[in-house]
């Protein structure tokens, strides 16, 4: 059975289709998780509450334009003096507890 250009072309279009959405995705997740362990975080990873304090280093990196700030932030799983003044800077004092408690869930202070 011989394939013509068209029928070739066709086939070979499917297959690319195929290996596109078969592959996973790459997925910011284990980049997060990497960086989790990265930062020396001693508790339990969650995603959701890994990517809520790290948002608050983005927002305050954003704020400022300080690029160290981000990294002075996140320092010692977010419980540097920075990460209490993007908080301050942030107007995130209704949040507080709520935000210590999930610093204490994945750092384990």
């Amino acid at each position: 059975m011989h394939l013509s250009s068209v029928q070739l072309c066709a086939l070979l279009m499917v297959a690319v289709v195929a290996v596109v959405v078969a592959a996973p995705p790459s997925t910011p997740h284990h980049v997060a998780r990497r960086s989790f362990f990265n930062l020396q975080c001693k508790g339990v990873y969650d995603a959701a509450i890994f990517a809520r304090l790290d948002r608050i280093c983005d927002d305050c990196y954003n704020l400022f334009r300080e690029p160290t700030l981000f990294t002075l932030c996140r320092s010692k799983c977010f419980t540097s003096p920075y990460f209490k003044g993007c908080m301050e800077s942030l107007y995130l004092y209704d949040e507080e507890e709520q935000l210590d408690q999930m610093i204490d869930f994945i750092g384990k202070r």
